[in-house]
Order: structure tokens, then C-alpha cells, then sequence
């Protein structure tokens, strides 16, 4: 094995030391400071970049030291590579705009301290090679998190949307290190490569809970439903800190199933449960999302929603489609974020053309044949090019096409002029054609470092049955929508879901946040 050391693993110490001159200047208009955790940023995003040319060169690596339980291990392969440089680009642009957007405030320098030391903890962590690191880089993200969110601590609603992450984020931190003793007991190494190595020929029984542990772990990670309320209030933190949130530290739930992939899907059980509670987040989370009128709030929504799918996609055994899920999402959502203010004045702006064409039912039932249609010769196409695809990688393209067939079908209405016709259907086509080349790629780049979808068996079965029927019957439902919407019991279904089923308050009174916010 080669003994390079890669030039990533030295990033947490830059902005950690970077981090460290807020307790000089914590203040207003800190001097030079703001620039300099710039400068950081930047040069942990170098760091990583030169770690990603080192492991193209000289091949992965791991650095460990210590032993037995106490083993503290860096990786350095696609998956470690893949995230470094997405953690170090969306890390300095966060950085680089709250220059500008904390400017003045009154603890400017101890804002920009408390972002690098929680960027370093998400790069520590998502270099993870041993238990150890891992719990330990989790507890250091939530920490600095949780620090964040109370940025402005006078305010109550701050205090309870903090409160409530703290109690999800850390209780699903203890659930994590119970699995990593529970995965110690089981293969007597802390070495996760070395676990996912032995989950390959079996788990034993303690693997088997830890991994029900870990499939928790990740849906409190992700905001999963029902907890998923927390992610929903922490507008009350700066917009760096909600960019740095939903475009990275989201995914923390995500990441923790592509690095334990092997382990994972040793597990029929946890599969399953990724499946079901991915896909029931997906559905809950897009839905409530429609009815929201504020941008940020709808952006929250989203990302409860495509934490959801990507839950979804690791319970499918996807996993490259996943990780790709990952770098795509936070590249959205960070521009989303930091571009809302001026979004929300171009939407206002804008021309309103006049109402939507509504489709009828017939128009709605020719818009998802035509999708399906669409949809089964370009998989033909690239059965034929690439080679045969698995039952589930088919099943999700399909699901991402129930959603262009809205789309279609106000392109089929009666109503609808023949270019509008024209376009949702090259949409319908070109979100295919996009979804398998996509599918090729993520494959060819992460595919041969991450396990291979499972063959599909009655269970795997029955899943993809039940969620092309859940996807597809609420796509129908959205697309029929406009033909009732003005019913007195749709206008009541609408404030029902506007407001997530009431599901945050109910899980307010369990937690007791009010209390807690009143407390302070």
C-alpha cells in the first residue's frame, strides 16, 4: 500500500486554526478576519481538490492510528474523495457570501469562527474510516450546528427550532454510538472497510440491531418523517447557516448509508425500512411543499421531500444513484438558498400569462401513457447501449416520469396550445434520456467502489410494487387536482397540508419545545 498522506486530511486543522482567531475579534467588523475565513474556506476546497488528483494517481488510502475499539482512521477513496471537494466548494461559496450578509452584525467574527469549526467537522466526518471518527465527527457537526441556529439566542422561536434539533440530531447520535459497540461485539474491529468486508459473508444478530439502529440514525439525520418539524423552523438562523444546513449537513443521513452500503444491504430488514420510510418522506415532504406561499419554507419542504428520495434510492440498493443524488442536491439547494431574496423579485416581475390549461381526465390518462411510452423505449435504447438494467434502477426512472407526466398532461388539455403540447412532451423524453445517462454515470465513476442493486426477490418485489403505486397515485391525484380544487373540502385539505398534518406541533408538545423556548 502506498504511504502518501493525503492533502485533504489536513483541512479540518486549517479552518479549525482559522476558527480559532474569533475568540481575538468576535465582534463587529472583525478586520481582516471575514477575508481571511475566506481564504480558509478556499484553501480546504484546494486541499480536497489535490486529495481527488492523489487518490486518480497513486490510488485510495487509508490512515489509521491506534487500535482495537480506539482505531482512528481517515479514507481516502471515491466515495471520501467525492465528498471532500463537495464539502470544500459548497463550504467557501457559504463562507465567501456571508462576507457580505453578516457584515455589521453584531458577533460578525464569532459567526464566521462557529461556520468554519462546523465545515471542519463535516469534512472530519465525511472521511470517516473507523467508529470512532464517525460518532465522534457526528457530535462535533451537531455541536457547531446547534451553535448556529441559536445565533440570534434572544429570539424564541431560534431557541425552540435549536431545542428541537438538538434532541433529534444528538439522540440519534446516541443511537449511533450503541450501534458502533453493538458492530464491535459483532466483528471485533472498528475498521469500517473491515466491516463492510465481513457483512458480505453474513451478519451476526448484534449487526442486525445495529443496523436497524443506524437506518434510525440516518432517518433523524435527514429530517425524516414524522421528526422531520425541525428542519422546517431554522429560518431563524441566518441564510448561510439554513445554505449550509439543507445543502450539506442534510445529507449526513444519507452519507451514513453510502459508507456503510455493504453492511446495509446485508439487511433485508433495513432495506426495507429505507424503502418505506424514504418513500412515504418523499411523497409527505413534496406534497406539503405545494401548498407553501413562502419561498424558504417551500425550500425546507423540498428538502424534506428529496432527503426522502434519497432514503428511497439507498433502500433500492442504488447507492451510485444516491451518492450522485447527494452532489446534485446540495449544488441546487445552496444556489436556492442564497439566490431566494432575488428569485422571490423575479417571480414578482414577472408577466402573468393567465390561468393554466386544466386537464381532464382523459387528458391525464393520455399524458401518463404517453410518459410511459416514452419512458419504456428510451430504457429499450439503453438496454440495447449499455446492457440490462436492474428491476429497481427501472422502477425509480419510472417514478421520476410519474412526475413529468403532470406536466404532459396540461400539455393534453383541451385548452392547451400545441407548442405548450409539443414541449412537456420533449420534457417527458429528455428526463428519461437524462435519468439513464445520469444512471451511466454515476456507475462508471462510483459504481465499482460501491455495492451492485440486489437481485430483485419477492421483497424487493412487493417494495417496487408498493412505491410505484404510491408515486404513481399521487401524481395522478396532482394532476386531477385543478378539476376540484375550488371544493370547500379541498380549500380545508389544503390548510390541513399546509401546516404538515399539525405533525410539528404534536411533536412540539412530546419534546416539549414551547416549554423550552419559554425557558430561556
Amino acid at each position: 500500500m502506498s504511504t502518501f498522506i493525503p492533502f485533504v486530511q489536513f483541512a479540518p486543522l486549517v479552518l479549525l486554526g482559522a476558527a480559532a482567531f474569533a475568540l481575538v475579534r468576535p465582534g463587529r467588523r472583525p478586520g481582516a478576519y471575514p477575508a481571511f475565513a475566506e481564504a480558509a474556506a478556499l484553501a480546504a476546497l484546494g486541499l480536497a481538490l489535490a486529495s481527488l488528483i492523489q487518490l486518480l494517481v497513486l490510488g485510495q488510502r487509508v490512515t489509521a492510528v491506534g487500535a482495537g475499539p480506539a482505531l482512528l482512521a481517515l479514507r481516502l477513496d471515491a466515495v471520501s474523495a467525492t465528498m471532500t471537494v463537495l464539502v470544500g466548494f459548497v463550504g467557501w461559496i457559504v463562507v465567501r457570501y456571508a462576507r457580505s450578509y453578516l457584515d455589521g452584525e453584531e458577533q460578525e467574527g464569532r459567526f464566521h469562527g462557529l461556520m468554519l469549526g462546523t465545515l471542519a467537522a463535516v469534512l472530519l466526518l465525511v472521511q470517516s474510516g473507523s467508529l470512532v471518527v464517525l460518532a465522534v465527527s457526528f457530535i462535533a457537526v451537531g455541536a457547531g450546528l446547534r451553535r448556529l441556529l441559536m445565533f440570534y439566542g434572544e429570539r424564541a422561536e431560534a431557541q425552540r427550532a435549536a431545542t428541537k434539533f438538538a434532541l433529534v440530531w444528538f439522540g440519534g447520535d446516541v443511537l449511533l454510538v450503541l450501534a458502533a459497540a453493538l458492530l464491535w461485539i459483532g466483528f471485533g474491529t472498528a475498521d469500517l472497510g473491515a466491516i463492510g468486508a465481513a457483512a458480505k459473508g453474513g451478519l451476526p444478530l448484534s449487526a442486525h440491531i445495529a443496523v436497524a439502529l443506524l437506518v434510525v440514525v440516518a432517518a433523524l439525520k435527514t429530517a425524516s418523517f414524522p421528526l422531520h418539524g425541525w428542519i422546517t423552523e431554522v429560518m431563524e438562523a441566518p441564510t448561510p447557516v439554513s445554505a449550509l444546513l439543507h445543502a450539506g449537513i442534510i445529507n449526513a443521513g444519507g452519507f451514513l448509508m453510502i459508507r456503510l452500503a455493504e453492511l446495509v444491504q446485508a439487511s433485508s430488514g433495513g432495506m426495507a425500512a429505507l424503502v418505506m420510510l424514504g418513500g412515504l418522506t418523499a411523497l409527505f415532504g413534496a406534497v406539503v411543499m405545494l401548498t407553501q406561499s413562502a419561498a424558504k419554507t417551500a425550500l425546507a419542504w423540498s428538502t424534506v421531500s428529496q432527503m426522502g428520495f434519497m432514503l428511497l434510492q439507498c433502500g433500492l440498493g442504488l447507492w451510485p444513484l444516491a451518492l450522485l443524488h447527494i452532489v446534485a442536491h446540495s449544488l441546487y439547494k445552496a444556489h436556492a438558498f442564497l439566490a431566494a431574496g432575488g428569485a422571490v423579485e423575479a417571480v414578482a416581475s414577472i408577466r402573468r400569462p393567465g390561468p393554466v390549461a386544466v386537464p381532464g381526465g382523459l387528458a391525464v390518462a393520455r399524458s401518463f401513457a404517453l410518459a410511459i411510452v416514452l419512458y419504456l423505449a428510451v430504457a429499450s435504447l439503453f438496454g440495447l447501449a449499455s446492457g440490462h438494467k436492474s428491476a429497481q434502477a427501472l422502477a425509480l426512472g419510472a417514478i421520476l416520469v410519474f412526475g413529468v407526466a403532470y406536466l404532459v398532461a396540461q400539455g393534453l388539455a383541451d385548452a392547451a396550445p400545441r407548442e405548450l403540447t409539443r414541449r412537456t412532451a420533449l420534457a417527458s423524453l429528455g428526463a428519461a434520456v437524462a435519468y439513464f445517462g445520469f444512471h451511466l454515470i454515476s456507475g462508471a465513476i462510483w459504481g465499482p467502489h460501491l455495492p451492485a442493486a440486489p437481485i430483485a426477490g419477492p421483497l424487493e418485489w412487493a417494495l417496487i410494487i408498493l412505491a410505484l403505486l404510491s408515486f404513481g397515485l399521487v401524481a395522478v391525484a396532482q394532476a386531477l387536482f385543478p378539476l376540484w380544487a375550488h371544493h370547500p373540502a379541498a380549500a380545508g385539505l389544503r390548510v390541513h397540508l399546509a401546516n404538515g398534518l399539525y405533525l410539528n406541533a404534536v411533536l412540539d408538545r412530546l419534546i416539549g419545545g414551547f416549554r423550552a423556548a419559554k425557558a430561556h
